[in-house]
């Protein structure tokens, strides 16, 4: 059986089918413009499970619910990127080469997005009435918020970003 969805909760896919292009074509664009190798691996590979995400939302909108094997899957995927994200930028020192101004505001940009983008995701699960949707949102917006501890890991460890 086919996925109804109300109204509402119509329109917040559409929202969010909407911050995930924004997200990917963000991510695309800042890798291209960043000038350390390690941000602009960063950034390609949250494009691309930005992607999946896009994916997702489409195939809820396209009345397919996601099934726990599934996001258990992506799972997995989401928690392979985020310790290469980790990896990443553990591999340098905040006392390495300090990047660009220019990367400091492209990932300062990223986390103020991430941060949106999470919280969007944040009120629609509690509008939508199916249980797998609501779980898949929940999966979608734990990656969003990997997304942001690895901006800020990255940013922490150049020294752009000092929490006090």
């Amino acid at each position: 059986m086919a996925l109804q969805l109300t109204q509402k909760e119509t329109q917040l896919l559409e929202d969010q089918k909407t911050h995930e292009k924004v997200c990917i074509e963000k991510y695309q664009q800042y890798a291209s413009q960043a000038s350390d190798p390690q941000l602009k691996q960063l950034f390609q590979s949250f494009a691309q499970q930005e992607q999946q995400h896009l994916n997702t939302i489409t195939s809820i909108m396209n009345g397919q619910v996601p099934t726990m094997n599934q996001g258990q899957q992506a799972q997995q995927s989401s928690q392979s990127q985020s310790n290469q994200a980790t990896n990443l930028t553990s591999q340098s020192s905040p006392s390495s080469a300090t990047a660009s101004n220019a990367d400091a505001m492209i990932c300062n940009d990223m986390l103020m997005t991430e941060k949106y983008v999470s919280n969007a995701y944040d009120t629609a699960i509690f509008e939508f009435k199916d249980t797998n949707v609501r779980q898949a949102l929940n999966h979608i917006q734990k990656e969003e918020q990997k997304h942001g501890e690895g901006i800020f890991n990255y940013l922490s460890s150049k020294g752009m970003y000092n929490v006090q």
